[in-house]
């Protein structure tokens, strides 16, 4: 699997998607410095919500295969400015958390996450772990560098 890392505002549902993706028990638990495993990095929100706390976000960035920003649909403002996603050559997907929430705006949502220059958008709920599954099958698939050395042989 490849290793991702989360990033997003504080309450957007890092830590419970990091739960989902491990098929761990749903509880919560505020995320106070980087959660750093085999698979997964989980960040505070801080680190995105704050400046000079922004540079750890970018050094683990470069411990991760995959970086993935999230944005709770029921967000009423997004952290990440348009093209960010250029400024990290590894994969960057969006994922939108909190899908099912009354107030959930999915469209606004994408919106943010493609003007940040996602291409790939996953849509979860991470506590009935509605698309789930999907980001776990996204994740699953061969790194580019082992695809090229399959394709070679």
């Amino acid at each position: 699997m490849k290793k991702l890392i989360l990033m997003g505002r504080s309450e957007s549902g890092k830590t419970t998607l990091k739960q989902a993706l491990l098929r761990e028990k749903i509880q919560y638990c505020k995320t106070q410095y980087i959660h750093y495993d085999d698979l997964l990095i989980d960040t505070p929100g801080e680190y995105a919500q704050t400046h000079r706390l922004g540079y750890a976000l970018a050094l683990y960035a470069y411990e991760a295969d995959v970086v993935g920003l999230l944005v709770a649909a029921t967000e009423s403002y997004t952290l990440f400015p348009p093209n960010i996603t250029c400024m990290v050559n590894r994969d960057v997907i969006g994922i939108v958390t909190k899908i099912n929430e009354p107030k959930a705006n999915l469209p606004l949502a994408r919106l943010w996450l493609r003007n940040a220059g996602c291409r790939d958008i996953f849509f979860v709920d991470s506590t009935t772990g509605e698309g789930v599954d999907g980001l776990l099958e996204y994740l699953n698939r061969p790194k580019k560098s082992e695809e090229n050395a399959t394709e070679k042989h």
